[in-house]
């Protein structure tokens, strides 16, 4: 052994002797106090009390600013780590990470990042500034450590306000304002089996702390004592529209309430009694209790400013340290931002004003206590801020703009409103009298145009010559044009950060053409790092900025091609020799590198389907395909599938609703009708579905293609074969339709429907194509959809009759399907094509190609659609009717063996049907699961078992198979001559699934596989997550002649960590107990006889 390694052994074991005595030693221990240096003595100590968002960016710009590095910077920190973004508090629960919350970047296990330490910065975690003393110039903190200081910037922020409600000292009752409150609610939901909780306080913080209850599986009520919600920012149309969408996701609102007391479970109401809260009480007449088992109150903010009051700072009478337009108080040397600070009488409690806050105190603590020039022209001052905002409150948008609800004696005022009730959009837009200047407004539901009338009523503009064209919400105009950005560099983008255009563009060229991602423009401007609202602004301006340097942002599929799905797609169906494009092994070898991956197999599984369309499962191209089409089945909650036979235009026969009842009967499947006239069953196996399909097809049904990227339905209304108002025949048009363009696979999921008259009862205008009769024909819409973007299809042709309704839906749909881009829906793929000759936008372009054939493509577009409906196949028929394609659906390759869903997880009844049992969120029992150890079974003695011969294992895809109770998945990674064998448990949910992820590389050659349920990436060979912190437990694989060997551990040892039984996901989240049971005493004597070697 080198010297060198035998001393910091040393080192270390004298360390761990000097911990066992208890010594403390300033040698072992993190040394907190800054090193003194021979010129410390002239730096200027600055102390920034509070280590929050506000204090964090006033030590950036301070240090940005101390280019000869005058002064060193002390921050007391009260909790366990460094400075986090709190407007993102509940995006805490997709993760339970708080290192995805942090200001700077990870934090270590103390709480700590690396910002601090590269910037000489003393950071003191966990210490609580108990008292500050302004004549002798020191704060102190509860650990006991005084520091010295020439400047103390208070950064203190407030803490939640609580009503003095009797009860509020109950168990169960907490505040919303840190990680570790939402800890303990979590915890305290847990423990207590909470069911119903309330949040006192319709604000925006208390919004946020509903939706974060909500995000618990906890039943959340909002309680408010005013008449309305965020009264500060909406009108009571406001409030309407949001309280809708609010309802609509189960949430319960309780406007006016005058809440008297938190009743405890022994049915006290003082102020002294420990019984847990189970109650609200009112003193509205009339109102019941309300029975809740957690009280959340974010009833609104009170400046923390405790430790000014014991000082000769000037602190206002309700609250907040009073500061001039320099943000200094009224003690030489000593400062306020953020909520702390009180500035003219008001309290700024968003984020954006208290940047614009760090700003200015930084800049002047820079010229005046550094005595740096700064070479401005005016002294830095704060002056108050816009208090506009734009918000995604529990998923609707809600934005407040300049005088947004002026006083009632205001005569110059004249407002438009657009009230949606149905849509759940109101918009109101208040002008002055004349109409010539747009003073502010609200926007419920759609506010999309936020930032031009933002910048209209801000910094004024021309308004149009009709006023109420601004009134209307961008999803009512008939378009999905994207909002155009300002050219001017100084239009802020991020009010958060108060970043400019200029500023961003600024970034993006010292950045260089290949410096600048979106990830390091808003590192380096800070635009997006906020509320996040502002960065499809920050990546069309990335994007404007690099055409404008020679540069394009990368538009490539992933790393294993520098291509665009719609120029992949260009190379296959162009090239001289198709026999060299026709597979994906093929056509990576003549455009990409690599092994492919879980983004680019789909999308050349479905170019290869829309050009070629062979049998998706034949030939390798299963091992191609997304989740959903591998098993020609939609993947649900626990790795069941759903089964969805095609029912065109919603006609059906006596006899397939018969057996569809019977097969729905015999296998116990979950069955719901939906509002696209299908009927759908959930909870199939997977070694079911052939079966299942089997006998549905006795009856006609044939697949739904409810799992691809394909037709999914033709709606219909009865028409006039049975509608008194109805001109044609829908149903059978419908029919045409759909038996048409069924099977047809294209970049995105599309629908269709056809209504018989103008009353439009199929909604055909929002579908990807629809049609609705006229008494001449039938008038043609495209490029319209629902879901989360709702976009009115646009008008094509009109009183066409039905054979020219197919001739431009072929070309429409063929020249979708050539030109769109990856997952993109006709909507917006639309919306991107450039407008016709005569300025009419995208539609006028649509019709010159398909209708006028202006691109001469015509005749290509109706031979290539006519080749997919000629060629089309009954996916499932084909499975049924062929026993190879049927083995593909075997639950284990070694064994007829099964294990029933209902041993993975468990089904629960629901009004008279089963369903598999609801998952927990993430990060509780049951969630992330990890063994013990890194390699649970390094002291297990092990053998090579035989788990099948090498032609049981499909190429370049998972296969299952069981050992004992337990599932493992073996991977034959034919394209690397390579074999891995991992659990079959994906430790996100605990789902037996991963033999069905996609398997692929990544850029610096690691093969890994991605989960089907949600492309959770692992290494498989090590088992390590790639986006992550889970892991497998992986197994050694070799090949002897034909036989599959994998290196095991007994069974009885790989049961205990892996079997299903013990993982098995069900509505209690105990762990299993095997204590003094025979497995127990099985496992013991196991490892008594093991012989234990280092490998």
């Amino acid at each position: 052994m080198k010297a060198s390694a035998l001393s910091l052994l040393f080192i270390a074991q004298l360390a761990a002797d000097v911990d066992s005595f208890g010594i403390k030693s300033s040698l072992f221990t993190r040394n907190t106090q800054l090193r003194a240096t021979n010129d410390e003595s002239d730096k200027k100590r600055v102390v920034v009390i509070g280590n929050g968002m506000v204090g964090q960016r006033f030590m950036e710009n301070l240090i940005d600013l101390d280019t000869d590095k005058k002064c060193t910077i002390s921050t007391f920190c009260e909790e366990p780590r460094a400075a986090y973004n709190r407007v993102k508090l509940t995006s805490y629960f997709e993760t339970r990470d708080p290192s995805a919350l942090s200001m700077t970047s990870e934090f270590d296990n103390d709480g700590r990042t690396p910002w601090y330490e590269e910037n000489n910065v003393e950071l003191l975690l966990n210490d609580k500034v108990v008292s500050v003393d302004t004549k002798s110039k020191t704060v102190t903190g509860a650990s006991g450590k005084t520091i010295d200081y020439d400047v103390a910037v208070f950064a203190t922020g407030s803490f939640p306000f609580v009503p003095p409600i009797p009860g509020k000292q109950r168990p169960g009752v907490f505040v919303y304002r840190t990680i570790e409150d939402l800890e303990a609610m979590l915890a305290y939901v847990k423990e207590n089996n909470v069911k119903s909780a309330a949040v006192i306080g319709g604000g925006l913080l208390g919004l946020e702390a509903a939706k974060a209850v909500a995000d618990m599986k906890v039943e959340s009520h909002i309680i408010e004592f005013a008449p309305i919600l965020m009264c500060r920012q909406i009108d009571q149309g406001g409030h309407d529209a949001l309280v809708g969408k609010i309802e609509e996701m189960g949430l319960k609102v309780h406007c006016g309430a005058r809440t008297e007391s938190f009743v405890g479970e022994n049915g006290s109401t003082d102020m002294e009694d420990m019984s847990p809260v189970s109650a609200l009480r009112f003193s509205n007449e009339g109102w019941d209790d309300l029975d809740v088992q957690m009280v959340v109150v974010s009833a609104g903010i009170k400046p923390r400013d405790e430790l000014a009051r014991d000082t000769d700072i000037v602190v206002g009478e309700r609250g907040g340290i009073v500061v001039d337009e320099q943000l200094k108080t009224s003690v030489d040397g000593t400062y306020a931002i953020g909520e702390i600070a009180l500035y003219n009488n008001f309290i700024y409690g968003l984020i954006a004003p208290g940047y614009d806050m760090a700003g200015v105190c930084s800049k002047i603590v820079a010229q005046e206590q550094l005595g740096y020039d700064l070479g401005l022209e005016e002294t830095p001052a704060f002056t108050g801020a816009d208090l506009s905002t734009k918000l995604k409150l529990l998923g609707c948008d809600v934005a407040s703009f300049g005088e947004n609800q002026p006083p009632p004696d205001d005569a110059d005022v004249s407002d438009l409103v657009w009230n949606d009730p149905i849509g759940g959009i109101y918009r109101k837009l208040i002008f002055n009298k004349a109409g010539t200047r747009l003073r502010g407004g609200i926007l419920v539901g759609d506010a999309n145009d936020y930032s031009k009338l933002h910048k209209l009523a801000v910094q004024g503009g021309e308004l149009p010559e009709n006023p109420a064209m601004l009134l209307a919400p961008t999803s009512a105009r008939g378009d999905v044009e994207e909002e155009e950005l300002s050219d001017d560099p100084n239009t802020q983008i991020c009010s958060c950060n108060d970043v400019t255009r200029g500023d961003i563009a600024d970034t993006i060229k010292s950045l260089g053409v290949d410096g600048a991602s979106l990830a390091e423009v808003k590192t380096c401007s800070k635009a997006g790092t906020g509320c996040g609202g502002c960065e499809p602004d920050v990546k069309m301006i990335l994007k404007q900025e690099l055409e404008k340097m020679g540069g394009s942002l990368s538009n490539h599929l992933c790393e294993h091609f520098a291509y665009s799905r719609p120029e992949l797609m260009a190379l296959v169906r162009t090239d001289a020799d198709p026999t060299s494009v026709d597979s994906f092994e093929k056509i990576l070898h003549k455009h990409g590198h690599g092994d492919g991956c879980e983004i680019c197999k789909p999308t050349i599984g479905s170019i290869l389907a829309s050009t070629y369309n062979g049998i998706i499962l034949d030939d390798g191209r299963d091992a191609l395909q997304d989740t959903n089409d591998r098993s020609l089945a939609n993947m649900q909650r626990g790795g069941t599938y759903s089964v969805v036979p095609r029912v065109p235009g919603g006609e059906i026969t006596p006899e397939q609703l018969i057996q569809m009842g019977e097969t729905a009967k015999k296998y116990n499947l979950y069955s719901k009708i939906t509002g696209a006239q299908r009927i759908d069953f959930f909870g199939a196996s997977k070694y079911q579905l052939p079966d299942i399909w089997e006998e549905l097809g006795s009856v006609g049904l044939e697949s739904g293609h409810a799992y691809g990227k394909a037709l999914r339905t033709v709606k219909s209304c009865v028409g006039s074969t049975w509608c008194r108002f109805g001109v044609q025949d829908s149903v059978g048009f419908a029919i045409r339709v759909e038996n048409r363009y069924k099977g047809v696979r294209s970049p995105h999921k599309t629908k269709s429907a056809v209504s018989g008259c103008v009353r439009e009862c199929a909604e055909a205008q929002g579908k990807d194509f629809g049609m609705i009769a006229t008494e001449n024909g039938y008038n043609l819409y495209v490029g319209g959809n629902g879901g989360v973007n709702p976009v009115h299809a646009q008008l094509l042709a009109t009183d066409i009759d039905e054979d020219t309704v197919l001739k431009y839906l072929d070309r429409y749909l063929m020249y979708y399907i050539l030109t769109a881009d990856r997952l993109e829906r006709t909507a917006p793929w639309q919306a991107k094509l450039p407008s016709g000759k005569n300025g009419g936008g995208p539609i006028e372009h649509l019709k010159e190609v398909i209708i006028e054939d202006s691109l001469g493509i015509c005749g290509e577009l109706d031979s290539r659609m006519q080749y997919l409906v000629d060629t089309y196949h009954d996916e499932w028929a084909e499975v049924v009717n062929d026993p190879a394609r049927r083995a593909k659906f075997k639950q284990f390759v070694n064994t007829d063996e099964v294990q029933t869903r209902e041993e993975m997880i468990e089904f629960i009844d629901q009004r008279g049907q089963v369903r598999p049992t609801n998952w927990v969120p993430d990060g509780q029992p049951q969630t992330n699961w990890k063994p013990d150890t890194t390699d649970v079974f390094s002291r297990s003695e092990k053998s090579w078992v035989s788990v099948g011969k090498t032609s049981d294992f499909a190429p370049n895809v998972g296969s299952a198979i069981l050992y004992g109770d337990t599932q493992l998945a073996v991977f034959n990674n034919a394209q690397r001559g390579e074999w891995y064998c991992t659990q079959n448990m994906c430790p996100h949910k605990q789902a037996f699934v991963l033999s069905q992820g996609i398997i692929g590389g990544t850029a610096d050659g690691i093969a890994k596989v991605a989960c089907p349920l949600h492309k959770k990436q692992f290494d498989l060979a090590d088992g390590k997550q790639l986006d992550g912190d889970l892991s497998l437990i992986t197994f050694a694989v070799k090949i002897e002649g034909d036989e599959v060997m994998v290196e095991l551990p007994a069974q009885i040892e790989v049961d205990a960590i892996l079997g299903t039984t013990g993982l098995r996901v069900g509505s209690s989240c105990s762990e299993l107990d095997i204590s003094g049971t025979d497995l127990e005493k099985e496992i013991l004597n196991g490892v008594r006889n093991t012989t234990s070697t280092v490998v």
